[in-house]
């Protein structure tokens, strides 16, 4: 009982932290459960609903906060969606899940560490950009079962193309909207959960809409990215070097 309630807590603080910055949490609730030895096809589907859970919280706090630029969106969701889907039931070898996986995790650990830079001159990508980028990413999102947040978000801060606080809510509605086609493609295969899924859910909905909270207020906790990088990187070591 001990043991679940720490592995709660755990989760909470992912989600947390995840939804202060817009995102659903999935590569931090990945890395968890890669480091609790849970089989892939347990970690994708939990990982998603988690990511549903998460990001809508998230999404309604930064849209109350006026932070939601419409005109990003739609490029991206046009072909996310349907790429997410085709991912989602793409099948993939369990060593090639971990690998992909794991480089997923590097760009996340390197998304925590490395502060966005300050976007002074917003621009307006063209829309077919927008749509390649939201194919790509969708698609490598629904492979290993996240909504691809941690994708997109450094690529609207870096090209200029969105301000943080608008990158955080662009990416929260993208996320949910991938993690429910992606769920859809779940579901049509059939799945197992987490064990506890419902407890985790519980701790999840806690730790996002407080992370949600205190983000669209412009919250930020330097010392616990660095504890949750921490973790990302174990696990990646994990998925990388042991079998």
């Amino acid at each position: 009982m001990e043991q679940a309630w720490i592995v709660g807590i755990a989760f909470l603080i992912i989600a947390f932290l995840y939804a202060s910055v817009g995102h659903g949490g999935a590569s931090g609730y990945l890395a968890l459960m890669a480091l609790l030895n849970m089989s892939p096809l347990v970690m994708k589907p939990t990982a998603l609903i988690l990511n549903l859970i998460v990001s809508l919280v998230s999404f309604l706090s930064f849209y109350k906060a006026r932070h939601f630029k419409s005109t990003l969106l739609w490029p991206l969701v046009i072909t996310s969606i349907p790429a997410a889907y085709l991912g989602s039931i793409v099948p993939v070898s369990e060593p090639l899940y971990k690998k992909i996986l794991a480089i997923v995790l590097l760009i996340a650990v390197v998304r925590m560490l490395i502060k966005p830079p300050a976007v002074e001159n917003i621009s307006s990508p063209k829309w077919y950009w927008l749509s390649v980028a939201g194919a790509v990413i969708g698609l490598l999102s629904g492979m290993i079962g996240m909504g691809g947040g941690i994708l997109l978000s450094p690529l609207l801060l870096m090209m200029g193309w969105a301000t943080i606080q608008q990158t955080a809510a662009i990416s929260a509605i993208f996320i949910f909207l991938n993690s429910a086609s992606g769920m859809l493609g779940q579901m049509k295969k059939g799945f197992d959960l987490a064990p506890s899924m419902y407890m985790i859910i519980g701790f999840v909905l806690v730790g996002g809409w407080l992370g949600a909270y205190f983000g669209s207020s412009r919250f930020k906790n330097t010392q616990l990215k660095f504890i949750l990088a921490v973790v990302l990187i174990l696990a990646v070591s994990k998925l990388l070097f042991v079998n």
